[in-house]
This record gives C-alpha cells, structure tokens and sequence, in this order.
C-alpha cells in the first residue's frame, strides 16, 4: 500500500492524499460508509458503487465472528467475495465492543471475556485472536485490538488501559508479522492512538503509536459522549505528533461539521453510522442545513428531497413522498434517505477536496460550517 499526498492547504492541515490497495485506489479525506455485517444497512453494493460511490466500507469483526461466521466467510474466499464487493474493506478489530458491551465483558492482561449479545454465548478475544480472524475474514485494512474507554474517565483508568492496549499493539504486530495474507491479495494492519481526553496521555499514546513503523495509523476512543471541542483537541494532539506521510484514520467520527473540522486538522479517514441511521429517523442533510423530513411543514413540499443532490434519489423523489414514506415506517423511505444521507457525505468530502487544491479550504470550512449549522 502506498499513499502519496497531493496537496495541502495552507491555512490548516487539510491534505488531499491517495493510496493504493490491491482492491483499488482510495482518495483521501474519504468517509467510510459502516457495513458492521457486511452490510450498509438497506444499501445495495450496486448503490454503493453507483449513487454513493463509495471507495471502502467498513465491516466489524467482533459481528462477523457471530455472524456468519468465520468458517463460512473463509470457504467462500475472503469478504469481498462473500458479500460481492471488490473494493477496499477495513475491519474494526472488536476493540469498540470492549467499550459498548462493558455490562457483558471481562478484561484481563490476555484479552477480553465477551457474551454475545444474541445468546449470551462466551468468547474469548486475545490481540492474537483477533488479528487471526481478521486474517480469515480478508478485510484490505485491519485494526489492532484495544480497549476504548467511556467518557468521561478518570486519569488513572485511561492510563493502565492505554497502556494495555500498548502492550496489546505489540502482540497484534508480532502476531500479524508472523501470519500470512490468506487470500491472493495484501492486508495492512493499523494501530489505534488512545488516551482519553487526557492530554498527557493522549501524546504519551500518539508517540509511542508512532514509533511503529505501519502503513497508516487510527485515532479512537473519541466520539463517546465527549464536546466537540475536546474531540477536536485530542484529535489535534495526535495529528501532531502522527507520521506526515501515513494516512490518519479518525474511528466512529461524524457529524458533517466534524468531519470537516478534523479533516482541517489533517485527519484522511472517517468512519460513523451518523448518515444512515439518522436518515431511518428521518434527519436529512443538504449544503444549506439539516431537514426533520417528519415534521408536517414538508407535507405538501413536492419539491426534490435536494435540489443540488447528485444521486439519483434527489431526482426522483419530493419531500412530501419521502415524509409519507418515514412517517408511515415503509422500507422504501429509509432506503432512500440512507442513499441521500450518504451521497451528501461523498458530496461535501469531494467539495473539501476540491477547496483543498485551490488553497482555499479553510476559508471556505468556515463559510460552510455556518449552512451546515441550520435546521430548515
């Protein structure tokens, strides 16, 4: 994998960068729609591919483990096959579960005890298991195993459990050095900068992260109940101090207006489920503000879901078809707006692109941000 940055802007540390996989090219910035069961939910690949255009998708170990199954995903040949999609895939490595399932786990020096939460089942993930079955499920881009703590949390506990996750990065790395891709097609593993919203430990973390050599590098454990503000802060702490020439992946972020002030700080890689399930709720974005399709103001609006979209969603379908659809539950109305949801992403991070080569990102983030903030 090789990444190359393009350009930059002057004003911030917005970059435009590309990088290669065996299954395909990757523009950065770039948002990754989040496919946890190897599927964005109530979106076809050939949606994906067409309307969305999506360059990778995001899948979740941990879920995949469950269902279907490692075995099946390995006799058919890897995920891309399984699911029918021959672009990049990144796989979380179950690292988030140890944060989200915290009634159901037990984490020890070797790993972490989980229960499922479909059958109360228990398994057992060690950094070496997960890189295992990551190697098995064949994602492009793999993530080592870590512990992302709640917020907030206390200096003490983000501190053993940075350093956990640290100890655990060099059993991911040794593991993953020593193992072989499965499939006719190379895999890169990515470690993930923790710490809090402790700024000590944040560049404690972001240093010794760096002093690995790896072909990109994630920020996590942001995004869990913390302001903005201080999101922004720890994310600034790590883009610092995180190698210039690799990408930077930001996990589980978010909002649009996030996404552009993280890409200012010179963030390539964005991941959230924020666009589709807000869109099965009914909140639709556009350029000029965010719309609640629910509310009765739109009923009799037959005019385009977004008159400036470019999928064809925005072409077809009023305001006044798309409500009846939310507010009336039908299939149709979330497929929709999930499809407008995530083409409006595509939409504003190839527009940041774009302000990003003329040397005019900041200025115009600025402007933009303004819009974004307005609920029509």
């Amino acid at each position: 994998m090789s990444f190359n940055i393009i350009c930059e802007d002057k004003k911030s540390n917005a970059r435009v960068g590309k990088f290669k996989t065996d299954h395909g090219i990757i523009n950065t910035p770039i948002f990754m729609p989040v496919g946890t069961l190897g599927s964005v939910r109530g979106i076809h690949q050939s949606e994906l591919n067409n309307e969305i255009k999506a360059e990778i998708i995001l899948g979740n170990t941990y879920h995949l483990f469950l269902r279907p199954g490692i075995d099946t995903i390995q006799k058919v040949g890897g995920i891309h096959k399984f699911i029918g999609y021959n672009k990049p895939i990144l796989t979380d490595s179950g690292g988030y579960q140890v944060y989200s399932l915290s009634a159901n786990r037990k984490i020890t020096e070797q790993g972490v005890n989980f229960k499922s939460h479909i059958d109360g089942s228990s398994h057992f993930f060690t950094p070496e298991k997960a890189i295992e079955i990551q190697r098995k499920i064949g994602a492009d881009i793999i993530m080592a195993f870590d512990e992302c703590t709640p917020y907030p949390c206390e200096h003490n506990y983000v501190k053993k459990s940075m350093e956990l996750t640290h100890r655990w990065l060099e059993r991911c790395k040794n593991y993953f050095d020593k193992s072989c891709n499965l499939y006719n097609y190379k895999q890169y593993l990515f470690p993930i900068v923790q710490g809090g919203t402790h700024n000590d430990l944040r560049k404690i973390s972001a240093e010794k992260i760096a002093s690995f050599d790896f072909q990109g590098y994630a920020i996590g454990g942001l995004s869990v109940g913390e302001p903005h503000e201080e999101m922004y802060s720890m994310t600034k702490i790590a883009t610092d101090i995180l190698p210039i020439n690799k990408p930077r992946y930001l996990m589980g972020v978010g909002t649009p207006i996030n996404l552009l002030e993280c890409i200012s700080l010179g963030v390539d890689m964005f991941d959230c489920v924020l666009p589709t399930r807000n869109a099965r709720n009914g909140l639709i974005y556009t350029m000029n503000g965010s719309i609640n399709i629910k509310n009765k103001k739109w009923k009799n609006d037959f005019s385009l879901i977004d008159d400036e979209g470019d999928c064809y969603v925005d072409k077809n379908y009023s305001k006044a078809y798309l409500r009846h659809l939310i507010i009336s539950n039908e299939m149709l109305g979330k497929q929709i707006a999930s499809i407008h949801n995530l083409a409006f992403y595509r939409r504003l991070i190839n527009k940041a692109k774009e302000e990003i080569k003329k040397e005019n990102f900041y200025d115009w983030k600025q402007s933009i941000i303004k819009k974004l903030k307005n609920r029509l």
